[in-house]
């Protein structure tokens, strides 16, 4: 791996927060459907079928990582968040559906922001008041 921006990029995730993995996460996920929906647009079908690939594979990495003991009815929603976000990549992939992947791109596009602020949230209590 003599590229430095692989070297940067794998010592940037190596080093990330879990916070921040998972807002790299979904930022991810966010891209490679963005990428789908171009390439629905144009027609490329395996440029499709790859990104929307790529994006399945997060969705399903997030979903498995849910802790249904700690996490009670916050990760039940999110599992069902998930498993629609999947069937919309699915259906997107399979009949080139521009929708689907736009309500997918949707419900991710909502999470990551609720994410975010939810660790900006807890980065406030937890800062010391001046």
């Amino acid at each position: 791996m003599s590229n430095p921006y692989q070297k940067y990029k794998k010592t940037s995730i190596q080093s990330a927060s879990r916070e921040k993995l998972l807002l790299m996460l979904y930022e991810g996920a966010i891209k490679f459907i963005k990428l789908a929906i171009v390439a629905v647009e144009k027609n490329d079908i395996a440029a499709r079928g790859t990104n929307i690939g790529r994006a399945y594979d997060i969705v399903l990495e997030l979903n498995n990582t849910l802790n249904h003991e700690v996490g009670g009815e916050i990760s039940k929603s999110l599992e069902q968040l998930y498993m629609f976000v999947t069937d919309q990549l699915t259906k997107g992939n399979i009949h080139s559906d521009k929708k689907a992947l736009e309500d997918a791109l949707g419900v991710m596009q909502t999470l990551h922001t609720g994410w975010q602020e939810a660790i900006e949230k807890l980065k406030r209590e937890d800062s010391p008041q001046r």
